[in-house]
């Protein structure tokens, strides 16, 4: 059995040591002059390799693609990421939210333990720009790059998304399988920054809040919300948390974004806080009181919104200005204008229909002998190892079926 895989990311490189191992003749064709190019800037070049959690906690984290994704969990789930890089010499750790990393902190740990393993398992990768899949009358019969055909039994795509083009992501996938019949859903960037219509980002650029919780809402309705962290920049939010609620949102409706700075206090013992602290200093300026309770570089944004000149002392502030205040601190509101472009997503939110790929094998309903993996499928999840998790197990699940003619 001879297999093709298209892409020498994480998916393909999974699918192509799976194939190895049951047997097949493997050979990558990757247009990048190095394997995992993508993957040695993941995790900010440290690679979260998975998220350390079961079955449950893997579908809390996927707002899409959860359900086709179960058969392909259910044998790759993270503790089997875990053993399989371990058992090839890669000493992990696991952080804050389970997120998992080598314990070198480097990305390139991860890319070199799979091409020492594709080497191993004597997986051949030629580096060439795929511009077509050869297909008859019985399905694929291999990958066009230019003049040159390269024929298989099988071929698995595992092209990228179209985040990150610098690395080769630029959506050759999505053009390949539209190629042959498949159906592309509508692509846009996840896990990205969102700007904003109000300036008061642009004012507060740089600072980062620990511990509060951000609410994503669509014409009212509460779409995402968790705590967490965040950043404001000169267009508006990113961070954690914002990266996760960049998941659900999309064209249309007015979308808006809700900060509870003191996500531990009632707005009751918010206000009796703010009582004490006037009490014990009712001569200062209210900017002093405000750089009490946030981030000094925030004073001026809020006292902007309560409409409250600077020079007041706390003990003028009326108690309907220290009502807006509690108000104001439990629900720092932003209208979000949209995401960031593409090129600034972690991932790609969109792709091949997945009712055309069948989910125990990744096999292409449209295509014999076509298989499909990584981010080129339709599913997507938020930040934390869930979209690398994603990669492995679809990966091997292509891999071990395409090997095996299934």
């Amino acid at each position: 059995m001879r297999v093709l895989v298209i892409g020498g990311g994480a998916a393909g490189c999974m699918a192509a040591a799976c194939a190895a191992e049951r047997g097949a003749e493997v050979v990558i064709l990757e247009k990048n002059q190095n394997i995992g190019k993508k993957l040695r800037i993941t995790g900010k070049g440290r690679c979260n390799v998975t998220n350390a959690c079961d079955m449950e906690g893997l579908m809390q984290n996927i707002p899409r693609g959860g359900r086709f994704l179960y058969s392909a969990f259910s044998h790759c789930l993270p503790q089997d990421v875990m053993d399989w890089f371990e058992a090839r010499g890669v000493r992990l750790k696991v952080e804050r939210g389970n997120r998992v990393f080598p314990e070198s902190d480097q990305a390139a740990e991860i890319v070199e333990t799979l091409r020492r393993t594709l080497d191993s398992l004597g997986v051949t990768i030629v580096h060439d720009t795929v511009t077509g899949l050869a297909c008859d009358d019985r399905g694929v019969t291999g990958a066009v790059c230019g003049p040159r055909t390269y024929s298989a039994d099988a071929v698995i795509l595992a092209a990228g998304g179209a985040t990150y083009p610098g690395t080769g992501s630029t959506g050759d996938g999505f053009t390949l399988a539209q190629s042959v019949g498949h159906t592309v859903t509508p692509l846009q960037p996840s896990l990205v920054p969102l700007e904003t219509l109000e300036r008061d980002c642009a004012e507060m650029m740089g600072i980062s809040l620990k511990n509060v919780r951000l609410t994503l809402r669509r014409d009212d309705r509460a779409v995402f919300t968790e705590m967490g962290e965040m950043l404001f920049t000169h267009f508006g939010v990113s961070g954690p948390l914002v990266l996760s609620a960049s998941a659900h949102w999309e064209q249309g409706g007015r979308w808006t974004l809700h900060i509870d700075l003191k996500p531990a206090l009632s707005e009751e013992q918010l206000d009796r806080r703010i009582q004490r602290d006037i009490a014990a200093a009712p001569n200062k300026q209210i900017p002093s009181l405000i750089r009490g309770l946030l981030p000094a570089g925030m004073a001026a944004p809020v006292l902007g919104r309560l409409q409250i000149p600077a020079r007041t002392p706390c003990n003028a502030i009326t108690r309907e200005q220290r009502h807006r205040l509690v108000l104001l601190l439990k629900d720092f509101a932003f209208t979000v204008r949209g995401t960031r472009p593409m090129e600034e997503g972690i991932v790609t939110r969109g792709g091949v229909d997945l009712r055309e790929v069948a989910p125990k094998t990744m096999a292409s309903k449209i295509v014999p002998g076509l298989y499909l993996a990584g981010e080129l499928l339709d599913c997507d999840a938020y930040t934390g190892g869930f979209n690398l998790q994603i990669a492995w197990a679809t990966g091997m699940a292509a891999g071990y079926a395409a090997a095996e003619g299934r």
